[in-house]
Formats: structure tokens, C-alpha cells, sequence
């Protein structure tokens, strides 16, 4: 019996170690935690933090480095970000996506044959939002000059051996990259069949210095005129948006048919804003608001809220029926109601966000089998008085979209491209500030903007144009688009818990969720929830190129058993399997009973984190 016992025990033991097993270690520190899509930019921030900076010091510089990376973004993209402050005890809201230029209207684009904006070229531009969103950052809750966190940028721009997997996507895109004269001179370097660097090339870029060191001059004489360090940073920010680097960006972005003015860019700003919540048992659950999808992650969580998702099994055909159906809900609702808050008509947020909707909206579940047929819901009920002005949109409403546009996201069971594009940033510092970041746009193949050496969003492509599809999301001048990008962060008691970001288009939130769910759940570690097995829905409006959907479509994990699989298959889904399905997650753990922190980082592409 004795000797039964002991073999129960140490099988028991064996299989935990096993299910202990990452593919890359969890991160551990006590002073500080750096990481983002790129070895080399994950470096940057911890340069930061040794020479003393904060974790916004530290966030600003990653997103600099991995904006000048071309880490599927660049600097001419968007910032989207959220910052514990421990000195207030709350969490901002950075919204630093750029706006459609004063030129693009629906008619521009519908007289070209358009059904939407395109998604690459001068025309599926909106105005950069980066650099406005990190020296806003840096400025208002930072600690060190422009010049200290632009360093390693300035230096990268001088030259850095490029990887493999930016080399290589440039010899891909090089057809397109030919098409717009300042992007050949940068990107294709060399004469015959290759013409893109090569892995492990110094790769310069001389115009993209240039810009970067206008900036620090800027700063530098704001100094010596003796402004403070907030007001020279801003002078930088000027630099940018209202002096020579704007009027050579506009001019560039014209010569190649683009529609970006320098008064669009004087006239842009970056938004401190109030992030939205829910709570989910003890903790509460901060996301961006409906100018990106974040809420559809807040509208899950309410609904799971009222299942008792632990006992289904972790991947149990339970589960993941469970998830899909409440995520199809969710995205539906995120396909029609989420828009620009700063633009009528004004978004339900409190409906959609209310718990009693959550309620309602689980009673059109089918459990049986999935529903391809899901459209939004009403959730001006929740609201108070108000009375839903566009439901004769919704009874018009279908998961059929008919036109298919030429993209780099072509089919959305690919999820190689489904993840392209976006990186994310994780940074903590013994202080308390905590900075979870999702930049984006400016991805490779992007058309550079005149001698700026700054490629420009594609971000146009994520507006509709017909108010049947989404009333709150049509183009407009000065209008942000709806974007995927959607960091998150969770406190407990008030103090943060988890910090994490994805790079993926719509995949995000259910990523994020998932990984949410690994930890809470589940009992994951943070570094065995950013490696999980978990799934791919395709049933939303693809937010770009022709904005597809696939009903039905689901990626697994090819670790999922056959039992599951078939169950799956009976309920009406479409299968794909995948290696490695968790999307390049990063993360940061707050032990408060150990006073550390615990970092995780995804196996699934370039991520990297270095803590102390």
C-alpha cells in the first residue's frame, strides 16, 4: 500500500512538472520589467531603467525602438496605451490614433469604385499618432529628457543588423515597396533577384535620423532657452506636428496622391482620457474605450461572469463553444456600436457595458450548436431613457459582406497575417508605474512620407463608409477609425495585478481573453498563459482590406484532442489547426505577497523581456 502510495504521489508530481513546462522561462524582478516585440528594443528599455528612468521612460523608449525596428509598426503609426499612476492610484487612458484627413470623405472614395478606404498606399493613411502619443507620455509622466529615451532609436536608425523575419517580409513586399519612391530608396538596398536587406545586414536609415535628431535639436534649444523639461519635449512635439518635419511629411504624403495636410497634423492632438472597466469577481478590468475594440473584452467577461467557466474544463468542447458564442455576441456588438467617442453619434457605452445587458444578450445563446446568424443587440434599454435610433440598421443586418479587397490580411484562416501588424509593450518599475501599450500602423509594406523617413499608417482602412454597416464608424474628416488595438490592465485592491498586450487585428481580445482566463481560471502561471493552447474565431468583420467574415471558422490548437474536435464538428464548426495558436502575448504578474514581479513572454514570434 505504502509503496502505491508513493508511486500516486510521484506521478502526481511528475504530471504537475510537466504542466509546469514552458518553452521560454518566466521572467522574475524586484526593481523593474521590459518587454516588447523585439530582443534588441526590449534592451532599449532595460538601457533605460539602468541609467534611472521610470517605467514610462522605459515604455517610451521600447516604442521608439521598435517603431524605427519596423516591428510591424513604424513612427508614422498609432499609439494606444494605458499607465497605472501609483501617485493618484488610477489608470490613464492614452489615445494617440491618428485622424482621417480633411480631404477624406465616403464620396472620395466611393467615386474611385471603393467599398472601402484601401489598405495600403498614401490613401489608407490617417495622421501619425506615435510620436505625438510618446512625447505626450514621456512628457506628462516620464522623468528623463527626449533625447535620453530617443538614444537608442537614434542609434538603431544609424544602423542595426536587421533580423530575418523584417528582412525577409521586405523581399516579400517588394513589389509593393516599388511603388512609392522614398520606400525603394530605403527598403531595397541592393541591385538583382534580392533586393531587400539581408539577415544580419547593418541596416541605415539616414532620412528617419535626420527626423529623429530634429526632435532632440528641438528639445536641446528649448532647454538652453530655459523652458522646463515638459515644455521642451512639447517644443519637439511642435517640431513634428507644426514646423519643417510636418510640411516635408504633408508634401511627401501629396506628391504620392495622399490627402494629409499640415494643418491636419497642427490640428491633431493626443487624449488623456478615462479608460472603461468592468469587474470580474474581486478584480477589476481596465480597456480603451470604443475608438478601439477593448470593450468587447468587458462585454465577454460580464457574460462569463454568469457561468461558472472553471468546472466546463480548460479546452473542453464546453468551453470553447462557450467563448466562441459569447465572443460572437460581443463582436457583433463591437461591429456596429464602437466609433470615435469625440464624434456624434455618441456610443451606448453604459448599455454595452452594463451587467443586467450581459444578461440578456446570454439568452440568444444556442448550446446546442453555433449561430452564424448573430447580429448586434440593443443595449439602449441599459442605457436610461434613451431609444436606439438605428434599428432599422440592425433588422437590415447580415454576416455576409460582399466585397473583397486586395490586402496583406487576404484570408483571415491564415493566421500568420492575422497577427500581422502591432506590436506591445510591458514595462513596471518598484515604484508603481505600470505601462501596457499596443502601438501599431506604418507595418511593412509602408509608403514613406518624403525625406521624413517615416512610413505612414494604414489605419484608413478600418472605417466603413455605408452607415448601414456600422452608423457610429463612417469616415469623416478629423475622425479616428475604429482599431483593433487594445492594451489591458487589471488591479486588485486597488493595485495592479496584471498588465498585458497582444499584437493580432481582431484576434486580440480573444487572446487577451483567454490569457485572462488562463490566470484566473485556470491557475496558469503568467508565462504558461502567454504560450496556452488557445483558439482563433473569425466570426466578427475583419477590421481590414474588404472587412470579411467567416462564420463558423475556428483555429485550434493541434494539441486539442480528437474527442473534442469532433464534438466541435457536430455543433457546425469549421476546423483549422495551428502549432501555436496563443498570438505574441506579453505580460507582467504582480506578486504582492512576494513584493516581485513576474514577466511572460510569447513563444510565438520575436518577444522578449528582460527584468532585474
Amino acid at each position: 500500500m505504502k509503496k502505491t502510495m508513493t508511486l500516486l504521489v510521484a506521478a502526481l508530481l511528475s504530471t504537475a512538472a510537466m504542466a509546469q513546462r514552458t518553452q521560454k522561462p518566466v521572467l522574475h524582478a524586484k526593481n523593474w520589467m521590459a518587454i516588447t516585440g523585439k530582443p534588441l528594443a526590449a534592451s532599449s528599455g532595460a538601457a533605460i531603467f539602468h541609467a534611472g528612468g521610470n517605467a514610462v521612460d522605459a515604455a517610451c523608449a521600447m516604442l521608439g525602438a521598435t517603431s524605427t525596428m519596423w516591428d510591424a509598426l513604424s513612427w508614422g503609426g498609432e499609439t494606444q496605451a494605458l499607465i497605472y499612476n501609483p501617485n493618484t492610484g488610477k489608470v490613464i487612458g492614452v489615445n494617440a490614433l491618428g485622424v482621417a484627413p480633411s480631404g477624406a470623405t465616403p464620396q472620395f472614395y466611393t467615386e474611385k469604385g471603393m467599398e472601402f478606404p484601401p489598405d495600403l498606399g498614401p490613401l489608407a493613411a490617417v495622421t501619425p499618432g506615435t510620436p505625438g502619443g510618446l512625447m505626450t507620455m514621456l512628457a506628462e509622466f516620464g522623468s528623463m529628457s527626449l533625447k535620453q529615451v530617443l538614444e537608442p532609436s537614434i542609434q538603431l536608425a544609424s544602423g542595426y543588423p536587421i533580423e530575418a523575419q523584417t528582412a525577409n517580409w521586405l523581399e516579400v513586399q517588394k513589389e509593393n515597396l516599388r511603388k512609392w519612391p522614398y520606400s525603394r530608396a530605403v527598403f531595397l538596398v541592393h541591385q538583382g533577384e534580392r533586393e531587400a536587406p539581408e539577415a544580419g545586414e547593418i541596416f541605415v536609415q539616414k532620412d528617419l535620423l535626420a527626423t529623429l535628431n530634429k526632435l532632440v535639436e528641438a528639445e536641446t534649444a528649448a532647454l538652453n532657452a530655459g523652458k522646463s523639461r515638459e515644455e521642451a519635449i512639447y517644443a519637439a512635439y511642435d517640431r513634428f506636428y507644426k514646423e519643417d518635419i510636418a510640411a516635408e511629411f504633408a508634401r511627401g504624403c501629396q506628391e504620392m496622391g495622399g490627402l494629409i495636410t499640415k494643418e491636419d497634423l497642427a490640428n491633431w492632438k493626443v487624449h488623456l482620457e478615462e479608460p472603461v472597466k468592468t469587474t470580474y469577481k474581486e478584480l477589476e478590468v481596465y480597456k480603451l474605450t470604443t475608438w478601439v475594440q477593448g470593450p468587447v473584452m468587458l462585454q465577454a467577461l460580464n457574460m462569463l461572469e454568469q457561468m461558472d467557466v472553471g468546472s466546463m474544463g480548460y479546452n473542453s468542447t464546453a468551453y470553447i463553444h462557450a467563448l466562441y458564442q459569447v465572443m460572437n455576441l460581443a463582436y457583433a456588438d463591437r461591429d456596429f456600436y464602437y466609433g470615435d467617442p469625440y464624434f456624434p453619434p455618441e456610443e451606448p457605452v453604459k448599455g454595452l457595458l452594463s451587467k443586467e445587458y450581459a444578461k440578456e444578450r446570454l439568452k440568444e445563446i444556442n448550446w446546442e450548436r453555433n449561430d452564424t446568424l448573430v447580429k448586434p443587440g440593443d443595449p439602449y434599454p441599459f442605457q436610461g431613457e434613451q431609444k436606439n435610433p438605428f434599428l432599422h440598421y440592425i433588422e437590415q443586418w447580415s454576416n455576409k459582406v460582399s466585397h473583397v479587397s486586395p490586402s496583406i490580411h487576404k484570408d483571415p484562416m491564415q493566421t500568420d497575417n492575422f497577427f500581422a501588424g502591432t506590436t506591445s509593450i510591458q514595462a513596471a518599475d518598484a515604484e508603481g508605474w505600470v505601462v501596457s501599450v499596443t502601438p501599431s500602423g506604418g507595418w511593412i509594406p509602408a509608403s514613406i512620407a518624403g525625406s521624413t523617413g517615416i512610413g505612414m499608417s494604414q489605419r484608413m482602412q478600418s472605417f466603413v463608409l455605408d452607415p448601414r454597416q456600422n452608423p457610429y464608424n463612417v469616415l469623416e474628416p478629423g475622425k479616428r477609425p475604429r482599431a483593433t488595438l487594445t492594451p489591458s490592465m487589471v488591479l486588485k485592491d486597488g493595485k495592479p495585478h496584471l498588465s498585458f498586450a497582444i499584437q493580432g487585428g481582431d484576434a486580440q481580445d480573444q487572446n487577451s481573453l483567454q490569457f485572462f482566463l488562463n490566470m484566473v481560471e485556470f491557475g496558469m502561471s503568467v508565462q504558461q498563459a502567454t504560450e496556452a493552447a488557445d483558439f482563433l474565431s473569425y466570426q466578427m468583420r475583419n477590421s481590414f482590406g474588404g472587412h470579411e467574415i467567416k462564420p463558423g471558422y475556428l483555429t485550434l490548437n493541434q494539441n486539442v484532442p480528437p474527442w473534442v474536435r469532433n464534438e466541435l464538428n457536430q455543433k457546425g464548426y469549421k476546423l483549422d489547426f495551428r502549432e501555436r495558436t496563443s498570438g505574441p502575448m506579453n505580460a507582467i504578474y504582480f506578486d504582492r505577497n512576494h513584493g516581485s514581479m513576474w514577466g511572460g513572454s510569447s513563444n510565438y514570434g520575436e518577444d522578449y523581456g528582460i527584468g532585474w
